[in-house]
């Protein structure tokens, strides 16, 4: 929580520990500890705790994980240029929104995905001493070779890129479905879907090397959760007749590259005739279940019930 990061912040800039800072700002040292547990925090509090250690408006919990404010800076500026160049090869034809909204959320979701893996996030950023600002074609070859071989670069315009197909197959298929008020979604578990798709497109990628244990670990959470998540919007669905325009649970089973294609003919209004099967079992098995229920009655009516007998030979085709 943003209390707890400020606090530990402010600690480490000021070199001090609970009782000082806690006169510093006035408070009682008891108070530094509850916010240190997640006790809220007015804002009037955040924004002096901010100024007094220069943090500005970047994210605390991003700043936390960075290490240092200035490592915050680097940090931004290359996952910003990174961002900015994976969304040339966007085809899937949807708005990436999280890589064009808030650059802090977008650097601490990056920095969640690699710790929940297991990969440390280095004290010094990587490629800090390459200028990225106004990149000409003389200047792209440099950048690419410098990318291609910085294990963190690569790794994340890797992640960054599988994040495009992950999104686009969600922003395609899923999204309205979260938001569609007669499924609730947002009352299960499933509200989750959104939050974690940099964890899923994690798993769409190349095993880090030296990471193989910890990925693999992490892969089968990531795609065991989502399985959970995608079967209760499914089911949710199709109980309230809300037709699904793809199979939900590609979003786990198809590589990245393949999402992006499913998301690209959707934009272009290809799959309009398109209905998943299994609404149209649903409706198949509702007709029948009518069946069974009318039937019988006519059958009473008509008085032919007792001496029917069904020829089931005739069910199969000879």
């Amino acid at each position: 929580m943003i209390q707890e990061s400020l606090i530990q912040l402010a600690l480490k800039a000021l070199s001090c520990n609970q009782k000082e800072l806690a006169a510093r700002l006035n408070v009682s040292p008891a108070q530094i500890s509850k916010w240190k547990n997640g006790e809220y925090m007015s804002l009037d509090m955040q924004k002096r705790i901010r100024t007094i250690i220069g943090l500005g408006e970047i994210d605390a919990n991003f700043v936390l994980m960075a290490g240092s404010v200035d490592n915050a800076a680097k940090w931004r500026k290359l996952i910003a240029f990174l961002s900015e160049r994976v969304q040339f090869d966007n085809d899937t034809g949807y708005d990436i929104e999280p890589l064009n909204d808030d650059i802090d959320l977008l650097c601490w979701k990056i920095f969640d995905t690699l710790k929940n893996i297991g990969i440390p996030i280095p004290a010094t950023p990587p490629l800090a001493d390459i200028d990225m600002d106004g990149v000409d074609a003389d200047d792209s070859d440099r950048i690419d070779e410098a990318i291609n071989n910085d294990f963190y670069a690569n790794l994340i315009e890797n992640l960054l890129s599988a994040f495009i197909d992950v999104y686009g197959f969600y922003a395609a298929f899923i999204a309205d479905l979260l938001w569609a008020e007669e499924l609730d979604i947002f009352e299960t578990a499933a509200e989750d879907i959104d939050a974690h798709l940099m964890h899923l497109s994690a798993t769409k990628i190349e095993v880090p090397r030296g990471y193989e244990t910890s990925f693999s670990q992490f892969c089968w959470e990531t795609k065991k959760n989502y399985r959970k998540w995608l079967n209760i919007v499914k089911s949710r669905a199709i109980r309230a007749g809300v037709p699904l325009r793809a199979e939900l649970l590609d979003l786990i089973n198809l590589n990245a590259g393949a999402l992006g294609a499913k998301a690209e003919v959707e934009s272009l209004g290809l799959n309009s005739s398109n209905l998943h099967p299994d609404i149209y079992m649903n409706e198949i098995l509702a007709g029948i279940r009518i069946i069974h229920q009318v039937l019988p009655l006519i059958m009473k009516k008509l008085g032919i019930d007792e001496e029917f007998k069904l020829d089931t030979s005739a069910l199969y085709n000879n």
